[in-house]
């Protein structure tokens, strides 16, 4: 599946709830933290939100990737 912007998000959704407005929100607040624009944010939830349950899952799995940290 193509990105619908070439930007993702550190986050993790292994174990997360699987109720879609769970994992949107999940998406929308860690997507705020890393500075992405709203324009940018409602680009993916359209998309995530335009087809099935499947859809929104893979969309925003698509945008969300596990980032390293140094502690």
């Amino acid at each position: 599946m193509k990105r619908v912007i070439e930007k993702t998000v550190n986050l993790d959704l292994d174990g997360v709830n699987g109720n879609t407005f769970f994992i949107m929100g999940a998406f929308k607040r860690q997507a705020k933290r890393e500075g992405w624009t709203q324009d940018e944010i409602n680009e993916v939830l359209k998309e995530a939100k335009s087809r099935d349950y499947n859809h929104v899952l893979s969309t925003i799995k698509n945008h969300c990737e596990i980032k390293e940290c140094d502690l």
